[in-house]
């Protein structure tokens, strides 16, 4: 566990260097050439480029550069030329904000440039001074974001594989947690807490596929090229090994409860349990050993494990050879723990094929392209749109505060509100406590900097540690970054001159009352629970599966499949479950306020995840069904049944009670058949067939949660 630590201390170092190599070239500038004056907007600029830092391949870094440096001198322009003209300035800012925040419906990479653009926006005002030339502080704040960026270009080509490499370890480290999250339903002395383990082993995959996007995002844009390095094979080798050991891990074969109850005298549920912690630990190695550049190396404990669960169910399969049915369960679930043990095995074998992989992930090009994905969103059903509004209306609220009031350095309340406004009440609300705690702090401590700072280099030393510290922190703990980047302010309105203490009160009031606007304004303006995404959510996982299913089917019943187009599909039914995931930890964070919804939400999670996994096992059985289909009798009853479920799937919402009732009682039918006809013949055929049942199992279920 130390090493881990270790590794991951690091690669944040990595990541902090651009900035701190461009906050002390920026502070040789100041002392060098004597421009305290100039120094705040200077470093605002580079603390403005660290924020829209996106990790792409050469040519790609370079025009994020390009696209950065215009749209921020855009931005810093304009507020400079109207930031005296009241009313002008005030609705400048509010549509500004609207537009810059729609702008994130056309992907991540124009939501991080359109939220720096505006940060960019504030800077100016904060750094605004009636007797410097207009130009200037524009000027200082490109200049600063130029400097990181060129800096960070030259830390990207000594480290060009830092940030994806973090990307497949994340996933892998995310992957471990999972396999842990699993292993817990094979332990017989826990069965009371089923329901809790199926709700934490959702959320656990929701925290995977999360990472899985983030990976998938980094290879992507490494891949673009017409030329691949080895070693971004080898990391694209390392995701789709991630990937199928997730969905043999995704998939289950039989009701877990049940298994628990068969095998608790046994060895044999003890060393499954066994079997998924040392994978899961082997995971964590994978990632610790992509972080320190290593190659990792199969544990020889896995192999022994596996050796020992295969004699433990030989003797079981002995002592219960008048169970087929029971012992295929079991047989299929080693296989797919095997199978996940081979992944790991071969790991570092890359395949020929992995030259030809391509990975998918979502682009809006086009004028036309773009303008659509924006114009889909200008409705209060879009979490996106009811953001927009409400951060314009804080944004006006603000700056019309300050305009009409004439408060003194009254910006920070701007710029505190536009930071912990979140998307959504919980994050708001946490970003808030964050905020202040932070702020509170860093006032205490920054009001003692005269006492320690008497000469300009010793505050030009606080303005490097502080800033580069609230880099480091930036992405995992608020409190800290806003702790320090508190410190680096009032050090540097001491450099430039003005009072400390005077610049102390009005933050700490700026920052409580920004926050109290930004609390306002997720409580009150077009709040979440008025637009309860629950149903819908729920609806649009339940038709992904169905789309799963028979994408599944079709490759069962014709033998072929494009495996790109199966990720795809795959990819999109779990990224809709992880909505649903979304969906229900947020009302879990607000239980009050979704008392009527969220014993529903947990149903509906639990129930979809079930369905998907029961999918997923169906999913690794397609490789095998060529043999099978010489039999006739279970081509003739397999492929009508499973169209019968994906009818109810896709309609289950639509059909009258009734009318589902009757449907689902010629569903029964028609697997009892199917299983009575089968029965006699070579156990590998029931395996389909008890998937189909276990999913036609949860269907009542489903119904009922949908119709409450």
């Amino acid at each position: 566990m130390p090493n881990r630590n270790k590794t991951l201390f690091n690669a944040k170092i990595i990541a902090t260097i651009p900035i701190f190599i461009a906050v002390n070239i920026a502070a040789l500038l100041i002392w060098a050439l004597n421009i305290s004056q100039q120094s705040m907007p200077l470093i605002l600029g580079i603390i403005a480029g660290g924020l829209v830092d996106l990790d792409h391949r050469l040519s790609g870094r370079l025009k994020n550069i390009f696209y950065t440096l215009l749209s921020f001198s855009i931005s810093s322009v304009s507020v400079q030329l109207f930031i005296d003209e009241s009313l002008i300035f005030i609705l400048l800012m509010t549509s500004m904000t609207f537009c810059f925040t729609m702008i994130g419906a056309v992907g991540q990479r124009y939501n991080t440039i359109a939220f720096g653009t505006l940060v960019v926006a504030i800077y100016t005002i904060l750094t605004y001074s009636a007797q410097t030339p207009w130009y200037i502080n524009p000027l200082m704040i490109l200049s600063g974001t130029l400097l990181y960026s060129l800096i960070s270009v030259i830390v990207y080509l000594l480290f060009p594989y830092r940030p994806v490499q973090e990307s497949v370890a994340k996933a892998f480290l995310a992957l471990s947690e999972y396999l842990d999250a699993k292993s817990t339903f094979f332990d017989p002395d826990d069965t009371e807490q089923l329901e809790h383990k199926h709700v934490n082993l959702a959320m656990k995959n929701s925290s995977l596929i999360n990472a899985f996007n983030t990976c998938r995002t980094a290879l992507f844009y490494r891949i673009r090229g017409q030329h691949r390095y080895s070693r971004t094979n080898k990391l694209l080798h390392y995701y789709f090994t991630a990937q199928d050991i997730h969905e043999r891990a995704n998939s289950s074969h039989f009701n877990y409860l049940s298994l628990a109850e068969k095998l608790k005298n046994t060895d044999l549920i003890f060393r499954m349990q066994r079997l998924l912690e040392l994978q899961a630990q082997a995971c964590r190695d994978i990632a610790q050993n992509l972080q320190q550049n290593g190659d990792y190396r199969y544990n020889p404990r896995l192999e022994k494990a596996i050796s020992g669960i295969n004699q433990s169910f030989e003797l079981y399969a002995e002592q219960h050879s008048d169970k087929p049915k029971e012992l295929l369960h079991i047989k299929t679930l080693l296989e797919n723990l095997q199978g996940v043990d081979r992944q790991l095995r071969h790991l570092e074998q890359t395949q020929n094929n992995t030259e030809r992989a391509q990975i998918h992930t979502e682009q809006i090009t086009g004028l036309g392209n773009i303008l659509y994905a924006i114009r889909s969103n200008l409705t209060f059903q879009s979490q996106l749109f009811r953001h927009a509004v409400r951060l314009s209306i804080v944004v006006f609220l603000c700056c019309a505060m300050v305009e009409f009031l004439q408060l003194e350095l009254g910006y920070w309340i701007l710029l505190t509100a536009v930071f912990v406004c979140q998307p959504n009440y919980s994050a708001t609300k946490l970003r808030l406590k964050q905020r202040i705690i932070g702020t509170i702090l860093g006032v205490l401590i920054g009001s003692l900097l005269p006492y320690m700072t008497s000469t300009l280099e010793a505050k030009l030393g606080v303005v490097v540690f502080t800033s580069t510290l609230f880099q480091f922190f930036r992405t995992n703990n608020y409190s800290f970054s806003t702790f320090f980047i508190t410190i680096q302010v009032l050090a540097g309105f001491d450099i430039m001159g003005f009072d400390i203490y005077a610049a102390t009160m009005p933050r700490l009031l700026d920052t409580l009352i920004g926050t109290a606007i930004a609390w306002l304004a997720v409580s009150y303006i077009s709040p979440d629970w008025k637009y309860l995404q629950l149903g819908s959510t729920g609806r649009n996982t339940i038709q992904s599966c169905a789309k799963y299913l028979l994408y599944i089917i079709s490759q069962l019943q014709f033998g072929k499949g494009d495996e790109f187009k199966y990720r795809i599909i795959r990819r999109k039914t779990h990224e809709n479950l992880t909505a649903l995931s979304t969906v229900v930890s947020n009302m879990n964070n607000e239980p009050t306020k979704y008392a009527t919804h969220l014993q529903q939400g947990f149903e509906l999670l639990k129930l979809n995840y079930s369905l998907l996994s029961y999918i997923s096992g169906l999913a690794t059985y397609r490789h095998k069904m060529k043999t099978l289909h010489q039999n006739i009798a279970f081509s003739s009853n397999f492929y009508p049944t499973a169209k019968k479920i994906i009818y109810l799937l896709e309609n289950i919402e639509k059909l009258p009670a009734d009318e589902f009732a009757g449907l689902y009682l010629n569903l029964e039918l028609s697997l009892k058949q199917g299983n009575a006809e089968i029965n006699d013949s070579a156990t590998e055929y029931n395996v389909p067939f008890q998937q189909l049942t276990m999913i036609s199992q949860v269907l009542p279920q489903l119904y009922d949660v949908l119709k409450k």
